[in-house]
């Protein structure tokens, strides 16, 4: 029996803030993959090694894990006042599919990086010393990030004394902002708050009632009170990963919210979008220990976050969900707002297993509806491996 050769890719292996992605030009994929389908679907997951039933990625460049189990495809923007156009792929570990709801808020911090090494930001907007502006057109969510990349020389800088909680070597500072980050009236899930509450009553299969905020800003988030599901907000990793029921827990909470929120029309369909919504739970401030041993005081946070991404609990926090928090933390009256205080604020810093995130959000009230501008926070980036991918040929035949 014969057997197709590989064939060649080129890619970048890239972290963004606590993610780490294969990065790929639009242009320099296989000509079946250039447009979105089945084809491409199964390119990326075979450059991840998916679905793996043994969930170690072994055969892939995937690291098994929601932060590292990711894909992007850029490209020059054909938009007005744009320089390039970016889409996330989140690719499921067990299952045969790509997810393309929802933005990696991580990985957007290495987008302007990659733009511009890899000549898709045009050269007159890079400057020899200083910070390039790169306007990114999120494509998944359409929306506007702009970032603000560090230059030196003419080249993107990654080294720096930055630090970041979850990532375990300081890099240059990478600042972003999310501009308009609720979904519009049109938008997938309807406006920001899709329930017209700020805080529902939600029904949740063997649970009961629980409070919850359900907001679109970054990805849509589902938060509920850390004590009204038997947890403080200190939990690590291990507390929940491990425990097949309190996954379930909050699958079956993350589904119902899903639902109430219009992403899916029937539960059957939340298995399918593993991507969004997300769901975290708040607690008030508290002292803690991080997992890398750093020491976190209730005196240096406003609150502490714990959320979910794709079934399990993150190892810090998803740049998506804390533009959600940030944004959340404005408006009076929300669980998040309410941990942290209840009262206005137009920044806060939040404890996560890792450590401790900034991050700031400017709301408004505009005829009884809440409006964000912008959410912005600081995160870095770096180049781990750039070259190209391999795949087995027979992947992409149509």
């Amino acid at each position: 029996m014969a057997y197709q050769a590989q064939i060649r890719v080129p890619a970048t292996y890239m972290r963004g803030g606590t993610s780490k992605g294969v990065f790929f030009r639009l242009q320099d994929l296989p000509e079946a993959a250039q447009q979105p389908g089945p084809v491409r679907d199964a390119l990326l997951l075979r450059v991840i090694g998916s679905p793996d039933p043994y969930g170690k990625h072994t055969d892939g460049m995937g690291g098994a894990t929601s932060s590292t189990s990711k894909t992007v495809i850029l490209s020059k923007s054909s938009r007005p006042d744009h320089d390039v156009d970016y889409l996330f792929g989140q690719v499921s570990i067990d299952k045969p599919f790509v997810d393309w709801s929802g933005n990696c808020g991580n990985l957007s911090a290495a987008v302007g990086p990659f733009a511009i090494t890899n000549g898709l930001v045009d050269a007159s907007r890079i400057p020899e010393n200083g910070v390039a502006v790169v306007r990114i057109w999120q494509a998944n969510i359409g929306k506007t990030i702009i970032s603000h990349v560090p230059i030196t020389q003419g080249k993107v800088q990654e080294t720096g004394d930055f630090v970041l909680d979850g990532v375990t070597f300081p890099s240059a500072e990478i600042q972003l902002e999310f501009m308009d980050p609720a979904a519009e009236e049109d938008g997938d899930g309807g406006a920001m708050f899709p329930t017209g509450n700020i805080v529902d009553d939600l029904e949740v299969a063997g649970i009961g009632m629980l409070k919850a905020t359900m907001i679109n800003a970054g990805i849509p988030t589902v938060f509920v009170n850390a004590k009204d599901i038997g947890y403080t907000g200190l939990e690590l990793q291990d507390a929940i990963n491990g425990d097949e029921k309190a996954l379930a827990k909050f699958e079956t909470i993350r589904a119902h919210g899903a639902l109430r929120m219009g992403l899916i029309s029937d539960l059957s369909e939340a298995a399918q979008r593993q991507h969004t919504p997300k769901v975290a739970f708040v607690g008030r401030p508290a002292n803690y220990t991080a997992s890398s041993g750093k020491e976190v005081r209730a005196s240096d946070i406003d609150l502490v976050v714990r959320a979910l991404s794709m079934g399990k609990l993150h190892h810090a926090m998803m740049g998506t969900a804390a533009v959600a928090i940030g944004t959340a933390a404005a408006i009076p009256g929300t669980l998040v707002n309410m941990a942290a205080g209840g009262t206005a604020r137009e920044a806060v810093t939040f404890g996560h297993p890792s450590g401790t995130l900034r991050v700031g959000a400017q709301a408004v009230q505009e005829g009884g509806d809440w409006k964000v501008k912008k959410a912005i926070m600081s995160r870095s980036a770096r180049v781990l491996m750039e070259g190209a991918v391999f795949v087995p040929g027979d992947v992409i035949q149509d």
